[in-house]
């Protein structure tokens, strides 16, 4: 029961007309807490589903697949960092990336093949996809280093003590990649060149020696040549270091002078066509970046370049 506080009691007509005014201020407070007309305005700590809000969900990253042409020296070690990539970015996952001599892969983006990334394994190549206008030049950079060396069947008796020894009488067959599709064919007529067994210093358009051209067995891939050494169709064969990682039953026979060939490095750039151009900038630069990757790089006989 209320009680007045001032001259006595409240009169029976007056206390009833408090008690309902009382009640119509309660059922209205409800009302309007039900239409939401009067329900307070969220704290900062409240989240918000408008688009301006702070609090707002973050939008899940488009998916992306990225297509890759990369050097066939590269089968073996590119994969491993492309899981690694997937991995801390869920959204992005690689189409099958095609692994092939650099010549061959210039020649398919010239075509029309789509891409995002190429990979090459010499600067001449990736030159070429420049001029052919395929590539983004500005974002072009050497990515790795690799040696040139002569591999011989594991477990072979076969010596190689110096380059000359390449046209030896113990040597029937001599491994070469295409030079016209092949760097590593390119680097090592270069080399052959300074002994007198090649006839052009580029390493391309020129002969073998006569009597030494017998021996030489031309390969499509780098990968060929280790397999055909492998198998003992070639006593020895021209091939990267990083072969060696790639590769079963071939063993490193000598370390090819590197003044005797150019600087053997690997250029990377976004395809100019690419629809993910941003995303593959990226993955670009975690190549030579992430530490687990510059890990998965040195497993498989890759020096990261200074660009």
């Amino acid at each position: 029961m209320f009680h007045a506080k001032k001259e006595g009691r409240f009169s029976a007509g007056r206390f009833v007309a408090l008690l309902l005014s009382v009640v119509l201020v309660a059922s209205t407070g409800l009302g309007l807490a039900a239409c939401g007309g009067s329900t307070p305005a969220p704290t900062s700590g409240t989240a918000s589903s408008g688009s301006g809000s702070s609090g707002a969900a973050t939008e899940p990253a488009a998916a992306v697949e990225l297509q890759i042409f990369a050097a066939n020296s590269l089968e073996r070690a590119l994969p491993e960092v492309q899981a690694l990539y997937t991995a801390e970015n869920p959204n992005v996952s690689f189409a099958d990336s095609q692994f092939k001599g650099s010549g061959d892969l210039v020649t398919e983006l010239e075509g029309g093949a789509p891409a995002d990334i190429l990979i090459t394994a010499s600067s001449a190549t990736m030159d070429t996809a420049v001029e052919n206008g395929n590539i983004d030049e500005a974002t072009r950079s050497n990515m790795f280093q690799n040696d040139l060396i002569i591999v011989k069947q594991a477990g072979s008796s076969v010596t190689i003590s110096s380059l000359s020894d390449v046209n030896g009488s113990a040597i029937s067959k001599v491994a070469i990649g295409d030079a016209d599709a092949v760097p590593a064919g390119s680097y090592a007529n270069q080399s052959l060149f300074t002994i007198g067994l090649y006839s052009a210093e580029s390493g391309k358009g020129g002969e073998y020696l006569e009597g030494f051209a017998d021996k030489v067995v031309i390969q499509s891939s780098v990968g060929n040549v280790a397999k055909t050494v492998a198998t003992g169709d070639a006593q020895i064969g021209f091939v990267y270091t990083s072969d060696l990682y790639r590769y079963d039953d071939i063993e490193q026979a000598f370390v090819v002078p590197a003044d005797t060939h150019k600087n053997i490095v690997y250029p990377g750039a976004v395809v100019a066509s690419s629809a993910h151009a941003s995303e593959a900038d990226r993955f670009l630069e975690f190549c030579l970046t992430n530490p687990d990757a510059l890990r998965i790089w040195a497993q498989y006989g890759f020096e990261v370049a200074a660009s």
